[in-house]
């Protein structure tokens, strides 16, 4: 048989939930995303919970809440402690999401579920990873290498190829073929026949029309709005689709003079285009090509102010503007209250981009038609004053005292255990608060605080009296003073790797900004306050697709060419996979599957891999040819076995002479550019390439279902001198076995 692989949806399948899969390839498993809505509900992540601990790898495809959300949590509380794969975008732009959606959950709440340190520790364990770069997997992975592809939809997104014994399974979720203002799209159509395609169906009844016409109409509507005297609300997420927005914003601002002032208001705005200005080679072509050019940066926006707080907007009253404000559900962060204050003027607008999630405040505006009025809960911190502040100090003095004094027992019983059977000869002397007190009022020397020189001492058995430990100095000496080891003044490894990992200034001020980070550190006592309203919703709500993603009639196009041998879809309505999953069924040559959310599907090949060894024999007889990073020959050998082990020796006759193979893959404007360097006249007519007047070379493609993507050269002409000069051009573009 072949590589064994199982596919479960642990959460996202018949559904728009959370993106989160376990992938099991020859029993080392994959967790491929480990998503979270902004609910961050955590009964959502039960299925999660029972194989956590059991997760060989994480592979991360996207920067957002949707498909890393949950990571943090997962590593305190499930068990979940395996090493993440992401791209360099995926790892710096998740960090800043995380902490964003934590600073907006410790804003208006008691948020416990993780902290900032956790989502450092979650961090940590990224193995940062360049598009196309395979990375092999060692222990228990063995033989499995993964590789990350540019996906498009979000800076740094991912299609993973999991590779082992020559089968590709490729993990395909988001992904956009368009080319946008700051991403190319994606490569999944350069993959061919691979042995299993997990992608999902989100998109599969929605199609899409042409950009400019709707980047044109995003613009007229915001202005339109603007004019009239109105201001916008554009809820975004944090470091993802909100790049694009800002990039046409900032575009169509600059060509029309416009002077409406546009603001993007995270908790981290800052940082995030500090971020992404470094970002560029990860980009779109035309954004690396302007840089080389010309030394513009794409997000040097001109036209946008960044803030952190709505001290600014306060300052500008009613006056237009667009706010761009995370979060895009709607549920916490500065969008929220916002909206609140929006939401009563028929002038205003809140335009959605993306599709909100089951259950939050967007989700419910977003219905046709949408809501007259909304119950939200408005919440704020506020520091404690009076009785409050004086209970709450009250209360963190008696548990200090009680961590004190646990940490006196754990110490003593630390002590005695070291002390075995002398335990009791040398048991400390501990003094407890009433005792401390009976002594200073005898008068005693040393008041109520004998138990700071007594407690955690144990004299030794020999001594006459209390001493304190005296350790001596056994170091070596020279004539150039004290012998040192070298060793303990280098950085261990994983210290080195830790730093490196988070870089200078990747501290806390590093991943928020400053106001922020004061919100943040402050440690005065403080409580959260909240209350229902009622919102009378007289604004205009509209929703444009700008999520970036490829759409139905897309998505079937791009399945059909890669073609896998089977098929598996998750991520999307009931409605969307079951329509996505018949259109497979009927015109691919694949097996097509949708399980549900906990239902293992075996996807295991029906191929048949085995493992051979060239023998030494057989090796001092090759002779290899280089071609790129690898070396190839053609192989005439028997199968034979050495030591229980399959290997290949030479064959014990005479092998009959094969037809030669020319391996390559030659595109035809690049002849075209070697033809015409050699002083022939070249041109390109009817998809062909006409060389001189007579020879004619054109490519016929097998253009039968399930393809592989052989290709035939054809060189057409009369028998002449340049037809012969022409197929020796033609031959040297080629490696002959």
């Amino acid at each position: 048989m072949g590589t064994s692989v199982q596919v479960t949806p642990l959460s996202g399948a018949y559904g728009e939930g959370p993106l989160c899969y376990l992938l099991a390839v020859d029993g080392f498993r994959f967790l491929l995303d480990c998503g979270w809505t902004d609910l961050c509900d955590t009964s959502q992540l039960q299925p999660l919970a029972k194989v956590a601990p059991t997760i060989d790898a994480v592979l991360l495809s996207h920067p957002d809440m949707m498909h890393l959300g949950a990571l943090p949590y997962a590593m305190k509380h499930l068990g979940l402690s395996a090493p993440v794969y992401a791209t360099e975008p995926v790892f710096r732009l998740g960090l800043l999401t995380m902490y964003d959606h934590f600073l907006s959950r410790w804003q208006v709440s008691d948020f416990d579920l993780f902290t900032l340190d956790d989502v450092d520790a979650a961090f940590q364990n990224v193995v940062r990873l360049k598009y196309s770069q395979n990375y092999i997997l060692n222990d228990k992975g063995e033989g499995i290498v993964i590789a990350p592809h540019v996906a498009g939809h979000l800076l740094g997104g991912t299609v993973w190829k999991i590779t082992k014994d020559g089968e590709d399974v490729v993990y395909a979720v988001d992904f956009n073929h368009r080319k946008e203002m700051h991403l190319n799209g994606t490569v999944l159509g350069s993959f061919v026949r691979p042995a299993v395609l997990i992608t999902d169906a989100y998109n599969a009844l929605n199609n899409q029309g042409y950009r400019k016409k709707q980047d044109q109409d995003f613009i007229d509507s915001l202005v339109k709005v603007l004019a009239s005297g109105g201001s916008v609300l554009l809820p975004v997420d944090t470091a993802g689709r909100v790049l694009e927005l800002l990039l046409i914003l900032d575009k169509y601002w600059g060509d029309r003079r416009l002077e409406y002032p546009i603001y993007f208001l995270t908790n981290v705005s800052t940082s995030t285009i500090d971020y992404v200005k470094s970002f560029l080679e990860w980009m779109g072509d035309q954004i690396a090509k302007s840089f080389e050019s010309s030394r513009a940066n794409a997000f040097l926006l001109k036209k946008v102010t960044l803030i952190i707080n709505k001290e600014e907007l306060e300052k500008l009253g009613g006056t237009p503007k667009v706010v761009l404000a995370s979060m895009a559900s709607l549920e916490v962060g500065f969008s929220h209250g916002i909206f609140v204050e929006m939401a009563n003027e028929a002038r205003n607008l809140v335009l959605f981009t993306e599709k909100g999630q089951f259950g939050t405040l967007a989700r419910m505006l977003q219905v046709d038609p949408p809501p007259k009025a909304v119950k939200v809960t408005m919440s704020k911190r506020i520091p404690l004053v009076g009785d409050e502040l004086k209970a709450y100090e009250e209360e963190q003095e008696r548990i200090k005292k009680e961590e004190a004094i646990k940490a006196s027992l754990v110490k003593e019983e630390e002590l005695k255990a070291s002390h075995g059977p002398n335990a009791k000869a040398s048991e400390p002397m501990v003094i407890d608060a009433s005792s401390s007190r009976k002594s200073a009022k005898a008068g005693s020397h040393f008041g109520g605080n004998n138990d700071i020189f007594i407690d955690g001492f144990v004299p030794p058995s020999t001594s006459v009296a209390p001493m304190f430990p005296f350790f001596e100095n056994t170091a070596e000496w020279d004539d150039f003073g004290e012998v040192i080891n070298p060793d303990d003044y280098t950085m261990k490894q994983e210290e080195m790797d830790s730093t490196l990992m988070l870089g200078p200034g990747d501290g806390l001020d590093g991943k928020i900004d400053d106001g922020s980070a004061r919100l943040l550190l402050d440690s005065a006592p403080s409580k959260v306050i909240s209350n229902e309203i009622t919102v009378q919703v007289k604004c205009s709500l509209v929703y444009m697709d700008f999520e970036g993603r490829s759409d139905g009639r897309s998505v079937k196009s791009v399945i059909a060419h890669v073609a896998p041998l089977k098929l598996v879809l998750v991520h999307g309505s009931a409605e969307a996979t079951e329509h996505l999953k018949m259109h497979c069924s009927k015109n691919l040559d694949s097996h097509v599957y949708a399980p549900q959310i906990e239902e293992t599907i075996d996807v295991t090949s029906d191929l048949c891999a085995y493992k051979v060894q060239l023998s030494e024999k057989l090796m001092s007889n090759i002779i290899c040819k280089k071609l790129g990073e690898h070396e190839i020959a053609w192989v005439d050998a028997e199968v034979g076995k050495e030591d229980e082990k399959l290997v290949l020796l030479p064959p014990s006759s005479m092998p009959p002479p094969h037809k030669p193979v020319l391996v390559g893959d030659l595109k035809l404007s690049d002849f075209k550019q070697f033809l015409e360097n050699k002083g022939w006249q070249v041109e390109f007519s009817g998809g062909a390439l006409r060389c001189g007047e007579h020879i004619t070379v054109r490519k016929i493609g097998d253009s039968q279902k399930g393809s592989t993507g052989s290709q035939q050269i054809v060189l057409e002409g009369p028998l002449c001198e340049d037809y012969y000069k022409i197929r020796e051009h033609l031959y040297s573009q080629f490696y002959l076995l």
